[in-house]
């Protein structure tokens, strides 16, 4: 049986042989947020954090994902809302706070999907279910998933990656973990 999100990427992207000889697919870096990007936190600590603290390495490592024709989108499970440990409200305003952080630092986020439904419910979006990749590949039909990959720090980063069938790099997770973002930065570069 095919793979539901490969036969969705097939559907949208049925491009002619022209389009595909001029590249005009989409090369994405799929990228977790908490402990992959920023610095994640205890579920109860993180009503009082209002500001993001980058982890070592990520600012450069998204640069050159950018510099290596890499766009970036953000997948999160914010299942600390649909819990109650943090508002919508609080989760926009941190997000805010991100991407005005980032932007003056040169990087463009393409995009941010997040999960905000608690750990109980049975949701498709949240990983390791792949919705949230759905949605982006609903969003943006010429992402090509073959040339993209996804890291994370997490087992369900990884599960989701293997259902959605994409490359995984894991940030202390998996069978060939790195470092930090920077790391992932020089592997895709071929520099490692």
């Amino acid at each position: 049986m095919m793979n539901p999100l490969y036969a969705l990427c097939v559907r949208l992207r049925r491009k002619s042989a022209v389009e595909r000889i001029t590249g005009n697919f989409m090369k994405i870096a799929f990228l977790d947020r908490d402990g992959t990007v920023v610095r994640d936190y205890p579920d109860q600590d993180w009503a009082n954090i209002k500001s993001p603290e980058f982890l070592t390495g990520s600012i450069n490592g998204m640069q050159d994902l950018i510099k290596n024709g890499f766009e970036i989108i953000i997948v999160t499970n914010q299942y600390l809302i649909g819990e109650g440990f943090i508002t919508i409200e609080q989760y926009e305003a941190f997000t805010e706070e991100f991407l005005k952080i980032l932007e003056a630092n040169h990087i463009k986020i393409l995009d941010i999907f997040f999960c905000p439904h608690s750990r109980k419910e049975r949701c498709c979006c949240r990983k390791p279910e792949i919705g949230l990749i759905e949605q982006a590949v609903n969003k943006y039909p010429d992402i090509d998933l073959s040339s993209s990959f996804f890291c994370g720090d997490s087992i369900c980063d990884m599960e989701c990656a293997e259902n959605a069938k994409i490359k995984f790099y894991g940030i202390h997770v998996g069978s060939d973990p790195i470092s930090n973002l920077s790391d992932l930065a020089d592997i895709v570069s071929g520099q490692r």
